[in-house]
Parts: C-alpha cells; sequence; structure tokens
C-alpha cells in the first residue's frame, strides 16, 4: 500500500494545522502510522491521495448510511446551492425538515436546527437548566457529548463525583456542576437521586454508546433512569447524534421504547452536511427564544445545502425495507466477524445494535461500561486495524469506536470484509 504522497500532506498540514488534523481522531494517534488523506468516496468505497481503494465501515463517523455520494443527495444539494448557499432567512424546507422528525420521532413536539453535535447537546442542556432553574448535570463515564467545557470532564470513582476539568482551557468552575456515574450502573444513579435528586437539571446519556465502541444498555438502566428523572423533576436528554435515524426510524428511543424530554440529534439527520438538531416536548422547547426566554441562536442554522441533503437522506430512509436490509447486511457481518475470531484462536467480542458493531479484544465477555472497554487489549486491535488497512478495509481508528454499515454496502462486501478479518487475525 502507497502511503507517500499522504505522507506528503501530513507533514504540510502539521505546519498548519494543530496535529495535522481537524478533529483528533483523524490522526490515527491511538494506531499509529499514516492516515489516508481521501480524495473521493463513492458508495461504500474511499480513495485516497496515493490511489489506494478501501471499503469504508466510518462512514464520515456515522453519517453515510445511504452510502457516499447518493445521486439522490448530490442532486438535492446541487439544486439547493444553485439558489444560495445560505440565506440566514427561514425557508420552506426547514418546515418539512422539522415536521419530518416530528413525524419520525414521537418524543419530539418541537425541534430546533443547529450545524453540529455539539450546538445540539449544549443547547438541549441550557434548555434543561433554564426550565428547571437547576444547574447540576449527570452525565456517564465513556459517553461523549460534544466538546462543551461542562461535558470535558474525567470520570469520577465512587457512586459519583464531582469531577475535575479533562481539558486545559475549561474552567474547574464550569466543570464542578458535572457529575460522572458508570454507565449501565443503575443502583449507582437510584443512589445519587436519593441524596441529591431536587439539585439535579438533567441527565444526558447515549440511549446506547458508541463513543466507546457500541455498547447497549442493561435490561434496566434506561428504565432507572427514566423513573428517576421523572420522579424529581430532571429533564431526561437521549444524545442520539450517532443512534438518532440509524438504529431506528425513531432512534435508539424507538427501538428501546424509552421516552426522553429532549433529544440530540446529528451525522445522518444532515446527510453528511454539517448539521443537527435537538428537540423534544413543546412545553421545554417553547421556552427557547423567540418563543421563549432561553436563548439559542445560529447564523447557518437550517442551512439550506445541509436541509436539502439531510431531507433527502430521511426520506430514502423512510422507504419500506430499509432498516431490515441494513440489520441483514449488519448482522451478516457479525456473524462472519465471530467465525473468523473462532477459526483464528483469537478471543474477542463482538457487540451490535442495528447497523453498528465493535470488536473488543478480550475475553469474550460482554463489554459493560468504559472500565472494561479500557481493560480490552488495545494493542491488539491496533495491530488488527492495520492488518484490515493493508488489505483494503477502512476501520475506525480506535478500539474505542463503533462502525457503521451503511445501505451501500453489498453482499460481497460483507464477505471481502470477513475474509481480510481472517488474514489480520491469523497475524495476530
Amino acid at each position: 500500500m502507497k502511503t507517500e504522497r499522504s505522507a506528503e500532506l501530513l507533514k504540510r498540514a502539521q505546519a498548519v494545522i494543530p496535529g495535522g488534523v481537524n478533529s483528533p481522531v483523524r490522526a490515527f494517534r491511538a494506531v499509529g502510522g499514516v492516515p489516508p488523506f481521501i480524495t473521493k468516496a463513492q458508495g461504500a468505497n474511499l480513495w485516497d491521495a496515493d490511489g489506494n481503494r478501501y471499503l469504508d465501515y466510518v462512514g464520515s463517523w456515522g453519517p453515510m448510511i445511504l452510502g457516499h455520494a447518493e445521486p439522490s443527495v448530490v442532486e438535492a444539494a446541487k439544486v439547493a446551492i444553485e439558489r444560495s448557499s445560505s440565506f440566514g432567512a427561514p425557508t420552506e424546507a426547514e418546515v418539512k425538515m422539522a415536521e419530518l422528525v416530528v413525524q419520525r420521532v414521537p418524543s419530539v413536539e418541537r425541534v430546533r436546527l443547529v450545524s453540529s453535535g455539539t450546538e445540539a447537546t449544549m443547547s438541549a442542556i441550557r434548555v434543561a437548566r433554564g426550565a428547571t432553574g437547576r444547574d447540576d448535570i449527570v452525565k456517564f463515564e465513556g459517553c461523549y457529548h460534544g466538546h462543551a467545557d461542562y461535558l470535558l470532564v474525567k470520570a469520577g470513582s465512587g457512586v459519583a463525583t464531582f469531577d475535575l476539568p479533562d481539558s486545559p482551557g475549561v474552567p474547574a468552575d464550569f466543570a464542578k456542576h458535572t457529575i460522572t456515574l458508570p454507565y449501565n450502573d443503575a443502583d449507582a444513579l437510584t443512589a445519587l437521586f436519593e441524596a441529591r435528586g431536587d439539585e439535579i437539571a438533567a441527565v444526558i446519556v447515549e440511549p446506547i454508546t458508541g463513543n466507546m465502541g457500541v455498547i447497549p444498555p442493561a435490561s434496566e438502566f434506561l428504565e432507572t433512569l427514566r423513573r428517576v428523572t421523572k420522579a424529581h423533576g430532571a429533564v431526561l436528554i437521549f444524545d442520539e447524534v450517532m443512534t438518532g435515524f440509524r438504529v431506528h426510524p425513531a432512534g435508539a428511543q424507538g427501538l428501546l421504547g424509552i421516552t426522553p424530554d429532549l433529544s440530540a440529534f446529528g451525522k445522518i439527520i444532515g446527510g453528511g452536511m454539517p448539521m443537527a438538531a435537538y428537540g423534544g416536548r413543546a412545553d421545554l422547547m417553547d421556552q427557547v427564544a423567540p418563543a421563549g426566554p432561553i436563548y439559542q441562536a445560529g447564523t447557518l442554522s437550517g442551512n439550506p445545502c445541509a436541509v436539502a441533503a439531510g431531507l433527502k437522506t430521511l426520506q430514502a430512509l423512510g422507504a419500506p425495507g430499509t432498516y431490515d436490509q441494513l440489520e441483514k447486511t449488519c448482522k451478516g457481518l457479525e456473524a462472519g466477524l465471530t467465525d473468523a475470531l473462532q477459526s483464528a484462536g483469537v478471543s474477542g467480542r463482538i457487540q451490535r445494535v442495528g447497523s453498528m458493531l465493535t470488536l473488543f479484544f478480550n475475553d469474550g465477555r460482554p463489554v459493560r461500561n468504559f472500565e472494561e472497554v479500557r481493560a480490552c487489549d488495545h494493542e491488539k486491535f491496533k495491530k488488527f486495524f492495520h492488518g484490515m488497512l493493508e488489505r483494503g478495509i477502512y476501520l475506525p481508528a480506535s478500539g474505542y469506536e463503533a462502525w457503521f454499515v451503511s445501505l451501500a454496502h453489498t453482499a460481497e462486501d460483507i464477505e471481502r470484509t470477513v475474509e481480510a478479518a481472517r488474514g489480520a487475525l491469523g497475524d495476530l
């Protein structure tokens, strides 16, 4: 595999961009080596600056559920940009997008479009704090909700702790209102709310995690979360930036049957363009300006090109059999990888929900929380990652990430991936 051109581009980038990348995971720090600089993509495939072709399981970290450069999405964005890339004024397409989200997700009665997942989660938390008049929020170890100051905190120990900032530049006074609990620990959650539930404005959670790899919720975890937040008047926020419109037409909440008060959406909702949204109960969302006193704004919110791409993507996902196809394709990948692990005599655990999965290198037991993810063999993942890359399979460059399957992945693509995995696992 050639890397000369990508290596040259990386060197140039490092001279003018921090670390040479515009988002940290792209730098391959967790696995080493030269990250391919991508020049084009089509369907389930990528090509880099050196002419290498890869079968893609990153999918721009989730948005490309239809596949790259899907013709109807490209055409919609083209028509929109020919009318102007931005108006800074209302459009009919924004109304159609909002109507579609409200139709698809029963918990959402009002929705506001923004430009990034970070904006969506940050705004939802502001609404929760404003509506309750409380300051403290709860998050779970290993769940990532964007880079807002009060969400970049280290994991606590014991039942719950107020945490220190996890990044320089984040004042301790901001982070002190964030409480961190272990994911999937219903007992710790119950104990916290018994002790100080009336001080908590909101709990934000990935209902199915993807930012520490795919971890489904334990059977009692989300039920307990819904019960205690309701009992104490706290707002339950589902971060569906990753799972929204991917694991079910109504997101994880539709799949799991749990109704949050507010939800944040991103990735798929923009069809590969920079767009996200937050929404929920009307009484909460009607407190957002100009309907209410809680201020949130954005010059490019509801950008016409992003709305066009996102609307076309959601419409395509509404076709009959779409989610059945995604389930079948990813289930086939899961089965093939499981067989490849067994054939190679390598211990590991594949965890999947819908078209998201992660291969954890451990003793084969279920992975339930961040501590168990950290205990996995990440050196083995690093070797596996490069073995797959050499065989033309492009995976997320970290053992803490989800793989994404798209509608463009074919049965032949899955067979090719499994054969590559047999080879890469055999080299471990």
